[in-house]
């Protein structure tokens, strides 16, 4: 089994990750390798990833943006 990573643009399409991706044997090496470089990921401009396995989604698409401190904006949203 091998474990990917799907880097795409906020409208789905495929994106050039900034980070050289890797297969990974395990789900958890995937997620914490995604743990350790999403910031470059973003700065590249990747804004979600899909987890896959052997090319099947895991899930996803998750936001990069949503890992960058974007929950204080929502808190304001929900005060209205």
């Amino acid at each position: 089994m091998a474990w990917t990573w799907r880097f795409e643009k906020a409208d789905g399409s495929q994106a050039e990750p900034a980070v050289q991706p890797e297969e990974f044997p395990t789900q958890s090496d995937a997620e914490s390798w995604i743990g350790e470089v999403w910031r470059e990921l973003l700065e590249g401009g990747t804004d979600q990833v899909t987890l896959q396995e052997d090319g099947s989604t895991v899930y996803g698409p998750m936001s990069l943006h949503d890992a960058s401190g974007a929950e204080g904006e929502d808190e304001g949203a929900a005060e209205e």
